[in-house]
């Protein structure tokens, strides 16, 4: 009884003589808020690693935290934090001035920014730059450490496979060859 029909609500529009062409229709509040809205984004396609797109880099930003292993098959900033190891066997890794690593580092070259505890593992070089706090045990071949920076550990200096055969070492003579000595006072240490 007290209900208007559909007809009652929308506005009339006036007749037409023929010939004469309509203006085009608006759309109504109600017809917009009925559309739906889309919106689009680009498609992103997976492409697997092929030695053509081998060489980028990666990075872990200063407020990201990771507590695991990572591996990674290219080049690896470190700027957050990062507790466990970190492995990238052929190449860069380098650990920025905001990051706090705990993990045993391995990879090709290494530069250090920022604070590490644990043992690091470099294949070519080690750089530790002058605001960089080391604690942990260094494998290398190669290292460089800044004037100012902190070091706390051992250092395991390798020598770098060269292309020549090694040489075999001189022939010891054997103990009963050698000629009698004479016997040698016994040193005193002082403490």
């Amino acid at each position: 009884m007290w209900s208007k029909r559909r007809e009652d609500e929308l506005p009339q529009q006036p007749q037409r003589p023929a010939g004469v062409p309509a203006p085009p229709a608006q759309p109504t509040v109600e017809t917009q808020r009925r559309e739906p809205q889309t919106m689009s984004s680009p498609s992103r396609t997976f492409e697997p690693e092929t030695p053509s797109t081998r060489g980028g880099s990666a990075a872990l930003g200063k407020n990201v935290t990771v507590k695991g292993q990572i591996f990674a098959r290219e080049d690896l900033t470190i700027d957050g934090e990062v507790e466990g190891t970190v492995e990238c066997q052929e190449h860069r890794l380098t650990i920025g001035p905001n990051a706090r690593v705990q993990a045993g580092l391995k990879a090709r070259e290494i530069i250090i920014h920022g604070s590490i505890q644990g043992n690091v593992d470099a294949t070519d070089k080690i750089d530790i730059k002058k605001e960089a706090k080391l604690v942990g045990d260094i494998k290398t071949s190669r290292i460089v450490i800044e004037d100012g920076a902190y070091f706390k550990g051992s250092i395991d200096i390798s020598k770098v496979a060269s292309g020549k055969p090694a040489q075999a070492p001189a022939p010891q003579p054997s103990p009963a060859a050698a000629p009698p000595t004479s016997p040698t006072p016994a040193s005193t240490v002082v403490k």
